[in-house]
């Protein structure tokens, strides 16, 4: 067989998941909305559950829910029948997924929802199977042909897009945002990209604060101390009212020799350009890059005038932010 020949049985391949998932979007109706009401709405826990490869595409699914805030875990359609079909609370909501609605493997768990009234969501293909019919909510997924004519691709294509637009739909409706999800990603670079300024920036007595009053000769001292190469400059307020920066006083001892006796308000950039604390941390970075700065300080949205930290580019890319 010759290579061109892959490429078009490749081609045709993805052809006919496209045409799945055009007809899946199709089928899109009122029942979506009603599963993504109870989703929402659910107080317990959302079981996923299928057989084969419809097995699989249930795993991924709950694995989707769970990262969006809407616990959920995947039950083993087969080991369900010999003691799992504990694992179901009444407050549960079930979703069961089968390209034809009548696998034997799941005819056990469609009677145990319906004997305890658990809420069971079908996505099935054929409306004359035992799930579509003892569903409470029905998700239909279009006949289609599959790869081959006969290894589940373009079935199992819909069913994890169908699976993916509920978990996506359900988080909106909840309202859960990116600080949200930050919190249940909080290793690999996903947790890095999400970090906010917050979560790296420095505080407390390694803020390089100075009065307006001081002397130059003084603030350097600080400079050195605290090793960041800029200073804060306050008020008697505590408002934050400059910036100075090494490369300030370089040029500022170029050009004057007495400038150590001037007080820090003399030689300081008034109106520093600072950053939220909830801004990402990846936002930061992008300023400092634009600005070609290499500090910022740090403030509240309440109190834009009160710095609270300073975030230095060293530190967001130790943690491997970009």
């Amino acid at each position: 067989m010759k290579n061109k020949k892959f490429i078009s049985i490749a081609k045709d391949v993805i052809n006919l998941e496209i045409k799945s998932l055009q007809q899946l979007k199709k089928k899109i109706n009122k029942s979506f909305n009603d599963a993504i009401i109870q989703i929402a709405k659910c107080q317990s826990k959302i079981i996923l559950c299928g057989v084969g490869k419809s097995g699989l595409i249930a795993s991924k699914i709950a694995s989707t829910f769970a990262s969006v805030g809407t616990p959920s875990f995947n039950l083993s359609a087969s080991e369900a029948s010999h003691g799992d079909l504990g694992m179901i609370s009444k407050k549960d909501i079930l979703i069961l997924i089968s390209n034809s609605g009548d696998t034997s493997e799941l005819k056990n768990i469609i009677q145990y929802a319906n004997r305890n009234k658990i809420l069971l969501i079908g996505i099935v293909s054929r409306k004359d199977s035992i799930l579509y019919k003892a569903s409470d909510i029905k998700l239909l997924i279009p006949k289609v042909e599959e790869a081959a004519g006969i290894v589940p691709t373009a079935s199992t294509t819909a069913q994890l897009a169908l699976g993916d637009a509920l978990a996506i739909a359900t988080m909106h409706h909840k309202k859960f945002d990116k600080m949200d999800f930050k919190k249940l990603h909080p290793a690999g670079s996903l947790g890095a990209q999400l970090k906010t300024v917050e979560d790296i920036m420095l505080t407390g007595n390694k803020i390089p604060f100075v009065d307006t009053k001081v002397q130059v000769k003084k603030a350097l001292k600080i400079l050195s101390e605290k090793k960041l190469g800029i200073l804060i400059v306050r008020n008697s307020k505590k408002k934050t009212v400059g910036i100075i920066t090494d490369g300030q006083i370089r040029r500022m001892s170029q050009k004057n020799l007495n400038f150590q006796d001037l007080s820090v308000e003399k030689i300081m950039t008034k109106k520093p350009i600072g950053i939220e604390k909830n801004e990402l941390a990846a936002k930061a970075l992008s300023l400092m890059n634009r600005k070609k700065i290499t500090s910022l300080a740090v403030f509240n949205k309440k109190k834009p005038y009160t710095t609270i930290g300073v975030v230095h580019v060293h530190t967001i890319l130790q943690s491997n932010i970009s």
